[in-house]
């Protein structure tokens, strides 16, 4: 097991990991798979079909060998012998047709399967809450969809039909072989329980080892995954740590080889026994039937039709042994891909839920009614394989801290609420329950009166509009990711809400418009155009709340202005949660929400929280005298203006110097002045 860091560091599973690489498949699994396939069942039958004709044309040709030689060759009968080599020849060709169609029905409903299984577990995961994806590696969970999901669909296709040839070989040549000779039958088998023991054996050992394979090989996916996107390589890069993640990816690349080397030598050990086991058959074979047609006790084409016959018995048992290794494989991907379709996601829909019908001319109203919560524990909304670094099995069941306690409160149909408070007290926990992220542990959040539990998941998205302060675009063109809010949206109505967000003279300068791609997570946008995009798809959406979490972070001085007068338009006449650390840019709100320590403080108007002189007061007085010393970055009297943090990756200020794409009319400081300036801060 490596270790990275120093010591007392999390431990990394490694090779040689026994919790997760010694699990049992799980009982069931088999019969699980039977629903996957049942569409496809005409298609198995027929290649089911094709492999039995397939198996019964291996065993009739060495009874042809068998004609040949003693009704041809040894009576010097030219004609049969011509005859019967042109049926050989019609075999073969037959037994090439049978494999080519067989191929056909096989690739069939592997595909049809990978298509289904990959569908099936992307829709689950899609379900599965926030809490999941905090957890779980991106590089895991496509190595489910990808590799484990391909190796599974082998256990309806290859590896069925090769069962059912191996089988159906096997006794049509032992039976054909008892019908010839049974005493040199018997004598060939005497070798057969030494084929079984080690398939046994070796099996189980790489069974364990294929499991561990698929799990580092995913744990080296996911490092790649997080490395070779814009935000890892950057931090890499700063941090000039790229020879320490060579090291990293090179000490995980080597365990994969190492198991990789172990499984390959056990699957040669296991081939080269098989291979020598059916030798020392033949050789017996040979040597038996010699003599026993030296001594006229045998006919020699009977000889030769028996050692061809014990070849393709020796070839379906060898193949047998090696299915096993195949099946393992297959159903421990099979387990593996249930595994992920088994975690029943915390947050789901009822089966009784009804639209969530609101009113937007007036918005409703948010009510929190005693709500308490804690998030869920590590072994409710992931699963430990999915983790590369992952808890010990006791604390992966235990409950976590509570984050919210006894939240009562109503934020006013149609009025702008501000969450404010210490960082860590519960703000974003409010809105995220809003928007039904999570489930509270006790308590009633309602939106116009309705329970949310009670609405359907669909009717709900359309209700909340969420924007946060870390804008994510996909990588896509910004038409793409602005109709991902309303897809049927005309390009006159994506204009409008551009305009709103004060970005559409930008995108109009760019040469492709809004057919210009955003490149990774929108990297090739600043911070502040990535949230003036994101709060165009969120007028375009048009709901009737808008939850705005810390949403105007990222703009430089300019952009927040012209945001600020676009918010100001958006939010007239919608319920509004907004979350800010800068208290002055709330004081207008119609109420005011102090949270501390998960519970509400204080609550009422800018002035009423002022003159009451609670935490709210010493909050405003330790900002306002920050600004007075010039330490404030924003006036104190813009309304709903972004908290005093730093720019975010790629954001050069309003003209974004030498960044991204600019364009005309977006050139505000020269390049660097205010960029450098602000990273000092």
């Amino acid at each position: 097991m490596a270790q990275l860091g120093p010591p007392g560091a999390v431990m990394f599973r490694g090779f040689g990991d026994e919790e997760l690489t010694k699990q049992r498949i799980r009982r069931g699994t088999v019969r699980r798979i039977l629903p996957y396939a049942r569409p496809y069942r005409w298609s198995i039958l027929a290649l089911l079909v094709l492999t039995v004709l397939d198996a019964a044309a291996a065993a009739a040709g060495p009874f042809l060998l068998k004609v040949i030689i003693d009704k041809g060759v040894l009576p010097r009968n030219t004609g049969l012998v011509v005859a019967v080599a042109s049926a050989v020849a019609g075999l073969a060709v037959f037994e090439a047709l049978v494999v080519l169609v067989q191929r056909w029905f096989s690739a069939r409903v592997g595909e049809g399967l990978i298509y289904d299984l990959r569908v099936k577990v992307f829709a689950h995961v899609q379900r599965q809450p926030l809490a999941f994806f905090t957890r779980a590696q991106t590089g895991s969970l496509v190595s489910r969809l990808n590799s484990d999901v391909i190796e599974a669909q082998q256990a309806v296709t290859s590896i069925l039909s090769q069962v059912l040839s191996s089988v159906l070989s096997v006794v049509l040549v032992l039976g054909a072989m008892f019908y010839l000779s049974w005493q040199v039958t018997l004598a060939s088998l005497v070798l057969l329980p030494l084929f079984v023991v080690l398939t046994r054996v070796v099996g189980r050992r790489l069974q364990r080892l294929t499991r561990e394979s698929m799990q580092l090989n995913a744990e080296m996916g996911s490092m790649m995954n997080e490395r070779f996107n814009v935000a890892g390589a950057m931090l890499v890069k700063l941090y000039g740590r790229p020879a320490e993640e060579t090291r990293m990816f090179a000490a995980r690349s080597g365990r994969v080889r190492d198991i990789n080397i172990v499984a390959g030598v056990y699957g040669r050990v296991l081939f080269v026994a098989l291979t020598l086991l059916a030798a020392l058959g033949t050789a017996l074979t040979y040597g038996l039937g010699g003599a026993l047609v030296v001594h006229g006790a045998f006919q020699i084409g009977s000889m030769v039709a028996l050692a061809t016959l014990l070849t393709r018995l020796y070839g379906p048992i060898t193949s047998l042994a090696n299915v096993q290794v195949s099946v393992m494989t297959a159903l421990v991907s099979f387990d593996r891909v249930f595994e992920v379709l088994d975690l029943e996601p915390v947050v789901a829909e009822r089966p009784d839920a009804v639209t969530l019908e609101v009113s937007r001319d007036p918005a409703p109203d948010i009510e929190f009614e005693g709500v308490s919560f804690r998030y869920p524990a590590p072994n409710e909304v992931s699963l430990a394989s999915l983790e590369s670094i992952a808890l010990p099995a006791g604390e992966r069941v235990g409950p976590s801290a509570q984050v919210l306690d006894e939240v009562t409160f109503r934020a006013p149909a149609g009025g702008l609420t501000a969450l404010v408070g210490p960082t860590g007290a519960g703000k974003t926990t409010v809105t995220h329950l809003v928007s039904r992220l999570y489930d509270p542990t006790s308590g009633t959040v309602r939106i116009g009166g309705r329970d949310l539990r009670e609405a359907t998941l669909d009717s709900l998205r359309d209700t909340v509009g969420v924007v946060t302060q870390d804008a994510h675009m996909f990588h896509d063109t910004i038409r793409a990711n602005l109709l991902y809010a309303r897809p049927d949206a005309t390009d006159e109505e994506l204009a409008e809400a551009c305009r709103a967000a004060q970005i559409w003279d930008l995108i109009e300068s760019f040469p492709h418009g809004l057919d210009t791609v955003v490149g990774d997570r929108g990297y090739r946008l600043s911070g502040g155009e990535k949230q003036r995009v994101s709060l165009a798809r969120l007028l375009l959406k048009a709901p009737p709340i808008v939850v705005l979490d810390e949403a105007t972070a990222h703009l430089d001085s300019e952009s927040e202005a012209a945001v600020q007068r676009a918010l100001a338009a958006a939010l007239r006449g919608r319920t509004s949660l907004v979350i800010a650390h800068r208290l002055s840019t709330v004081r207008e709100a119609d109420q005011i929400l102090v949270v501390d320590g998960g519970r509400i403080a204080e609550r009422g108007t800018h002035e009423e929280l002022i003159e009451r002189g609670g935490l709210y007061a010493e909050l405003y007085r330790t900002q306002y005298a920050g600004q007075a010393n010039g330490r404030a970055t924003a006036p104190p009297e813009r309304p709903m203006a972004p908290r005093d943090r730093e720019p975010g990756p790629g954001d050069l200020g309003p003209g974004n110097a030498g960044h991204g794409f600019g364009g005309p009319g977006h050139a505000g400081h020269a390049p660097g002045e205010k960029f450098f300036i602000r990273r000092q801060v």
